[in-house]
């Protein structure tokens, strides 16, 4: 059974810093899907934040951009997300989600739609004060 855990959420003031991360298990690898990162804030729908393709190519969504940063650190199984600069608007669940096998280059269409995607881990929440 396929299984991503998340962790690292947390509380943070404005203009600090977060490091989540994203545990796969029940996969021989993850290496050859992509993993990626959404957001879902109270009373809004969940939202695409970035990706990680089997390349090693990243996707961002523009509200993040220049301050989120997604990366494979220990290997194929795990995706981490590093948060600098963070703002109240990036209050929110955060939630990894991982593809079935992909191309070797994905593109941000496919990265971005939560279709594209067939597990999802539990969320982590993150909340930063103004």
């Amino acid at each position: 059974q396929e299984q991503l855990v998340e962790s690292g959420g947390g509380l943070v003031q404005t203009g600090g810093s977060l490091r989540l991360s994203c545990a796969a298990s029940g996969r021989r690898t993850f290496g050859d899907a992509v993993m990626g990162w959404f957001r879902q804030a109270p009373g809004k729908e969940r939202e695409f934040v970035g990706a990680i393709d089997r390349s090693g190519g990243t996707y961002y969504a523009d509200s993040v951009k220049g301050r989120f940063t997604i990366a494979r650190p220990y290997g194929p199984n795990t995706v981490s997300l590093q948060m600098n600069s963070l703002k109240p608007d990036d209050t929110a669940v955060y939630y990894c989600g991982a593809t079935r096998r992909t191309a070797f280059y994905a593109n941000i269409m496919y990265v971005s739609d939560q279709k594209s995607y067939v597990t999802w881990g539990q969320g982590t929440q993150v909340t930063v004060s103004s």
